[in-house]
């Protein structure tokens, strides 16, 4: 999965906004000003409220910053957003390519006689202003703390999110938020750390057995947690949020409102633990010399699901595959050239809706064929809404928000007849994501030594994609959940009950897109009869079932052990899926899971 954008946002007020913005430089005596894409969670997703950058500059990727100076303004995006920035920024802003570029080292290009560039301590990390302070030593330019300056010039800003709260039902999370606390406050305790602030709104979900609506296709409720060795919690959370889950969280909880948080850190006695890539500035200022950096503790509890969160997620893995296959067997109908994607996803979340257990999708629902696909943020618009024609791929990456669980898919389909070159590089996709799916590994290893295993099919073939092969899925809860990921930087060691995606893809730009995506959760593997039982190993079990499109795969590069396993997996899919689909649903999904 991957968060989706418009590809024609280019708003027309960003230049008045910007010298709004550079007006308020010149009062405050600064020379610049920081805007992340960042709320004072420091979590993945923002609200409406905290999409300053979007407001500002136009630019809507999912990570980046805005480095806004008197005489220019850098715009710093990844890999992943280099198209898209282009598409969606004024003239007014430059493209900065990030990380290859550091703000400290285009801040030197910049302001080479120095100057002061102010940031909101509420949107920062320790971490990011320690490194861009270091880079910058030496020279005459200081990163300064200041007030929110876009705040101050966004007359229409919306409220803060403010929807209520409501229970995460001991059905579906396997543990009570007490024994949680009590587990987690002992493990504080054992290490010597007398408390520890919770930032990250997943995590304080997750411990206190919470949902919420804050955020768009994210259930979470927005608020801070301070979590004591004694198993006892402050929370700090907007009362009008509260009203229906008081007596759930009962008198181990204490609730205060946000506003008392920094009031209250003042109070704790160390040691206090704070994750320096989560916790704003603000807070590791107060909490001061009495700052114990570690881990979120609530992040790998959370990231190791319990057996009724795995068996609720694969339950509702079979109910979503459900849809996916009436989505299939309803789009293999439809001739080539008579649908549009908007016409396609509608008619996806039309199948999703049907269960009650769905809360919500579990993001903008990916729709590109064609060129589009080729595009790994795309979000369909009506300026942009393409006919599904003759020869196109069409990459449908979507996903729902179940009381239970939740899903996330891809699956590449063909429209037509497509060309023979897309066939095989579809076959390494499919080749690579078969190769992970198999894998057995020692315990130990990490996303970076083992996440090359998805790409080298495509490798052998000098093709590769720029994205990493997967991420960390919540349990009801963020669609991407770190801190596992099959990624090449990732050091976190796999644990059993983690669930992650596995994607591959390729993207051929301006021609098509290829991407194929299963969850799969992490398990002990069983050893065979002539291995060696002392050695600790461990496998993927999949949860996804809906079939893999056959018409695309060239069977003369598919090796022996990547076919079987296909075979094995369609059949698998044919057993789960054929009882939950409608009759005719079901003698189209027979006919897609034919063995090669």
């Amino acid at each position: 999965m991957f968060q989706s954008f418009d590809v024609t946002a280019r708003p027309e007020q960003g230049p008045p906004r910007l010298a709004a913005l550079r007006t308020c430089l010149e009062a405050e005596g600064l020379d610049g000003f920081l805007i992340p894409r960042a709320d004072a969670h420091q979590g993945e997703y923002v609200s409406a409220r905290d999409e300053r950058l979007a407001w500002l500059t136009g630019f809507t990727g999912s990570a980046g910053f805005c480095a806004a100076l008197r005489d220019t303004a850098g715009v710093f995006i990844d890999g992943r957003y280099r198209t898209q920035v282009k598409a969606q920024v004024a003239d007014d802003f430059t493209p900065v390519p990030w990380p290859e570029t550091s703000l400290a080292a285009w801040l030197i290009t910049q302001l080479p006689d120095g100057g002061k560039v102010g940031f909101d301590p509420w949107l920062h990390t320790p971490g990011q202003i320690a490194q861009a302070r270091a880079e910058l030593d030496g020279t005459a330019i200081e990163l300064v703390q200041s007030g929110n300056l876009v705040d101050r010039i966004w007359d229409d800003q919306p409220p803060p999110a403010a929807e209520p709260a409501k229970v995460h039902e001991l059905t579906f999370a396997g543990e009570s938020h007490a024994e949680k606390r009590a587990r987690l406050g002992k493990a504080l305790a054992d290490k010597g750390i007398a408390s520890a602030v919770i930032t990250l709104p997943d995590s304080l979900c997750w411990l206190l057995n919470l949902r919420g609506a804050d955020i768009p296709r994210n259930p979470i409720a927005q608020g801070f947690a301070v979590l004591h060795a004694s198993g006892t919690v402050d929370l700090f959370m907007d009362h009008a949020k509260l009203a229906d889950v008081r007596d759930h969280l009962g008198a181990d909880v204490t609730c205060h409102d946000p506003g008392e948080l920094l009031a209250h850190l003042v109070t704790l006695e160390g040691p206090v633990r704070l994750e320096k890539s989560s916790v704003p500035v603000i807070v590791a200022d107060t909490v001061g010399d009495r700052v114990s950096w570690g881990a979120d503790p609530c992040a790998l509890p959370k990231a190791c699901k319990n057996a009724a969160e795995i068996a609720g997620t694969a339950e509702a893995h079979l109910r979503d595959g459900a849809a996916v296959v009436e989505l299939l067997a309803w789009l293999d109908a439809q001739p080539a050239g008579s649908l549009r994607e908007t016409q396609v996803v509608t008619q996806l979340e039309g199948y999703r809706r049907r269960d009650n257990a769905l809360q919500d999708i579990s993001f903008e629902t990916i729709a590109g064929t064609g060129p589009n696909g080729a595009i790994m943020h795309y979000r369909v618009t009506t300026e942009t809404d393409s006919t599904l024609q003759d020869g196109h791929l069409l990459v449908l990456d979507s996903g729902g928000q179940y009381l239970d669980g939740t899903t996330d898919i891809t699956r590449t389909i063909p429209i037509g007849s497509p060309p023979m070159e897309a066939c095989r590089a579809f076959t390494r996709v499919l080749m690579g994501m078969i190769a992970m799916s198999r894998l057995i590994w020692p315990k130990g290893l990490a996303g970076r030594d083992i996440e090359a295993i998805g790409r080298a099919p495509l490798w052998y073939a000098h093709q590769d994609f720029d994205h990493g092969l997967g991420h960390g899925v919540g349990a009801y809860l963020s669609v991407h959940e770190g801190p596992q990921r099959l990624s090449r930087v990732s050091t976190v060691p796999f644990e059993p009950g983690m669930i992650l995606s596995n994607e591959p893809g390729y993207y051929r730009e301006g021609a098509f897109g290829i991407r194929i995506e299963n969850l799969l959760v992490v398990e002990q593997a069983t050893p065979p009869p002539q291995g060696d039982s002392h050695r600790e190993m461990l496998c993927w079990r999949t949860l996804t079932f809906a079939p893999i499109d056959r018409h695309l795969i060239v069977t003369d590069l598919l090796d022996d052990p990547s076919r079987d396993w296909l075979n094995d997996y369609h059949a698998e899919v044919l057993t789960k899926i054929a009882p939950r689909v409608s009759a005719e649903a079901a003698r189209w999904l027979a006919m897609a899971c034919a063995p090669l």
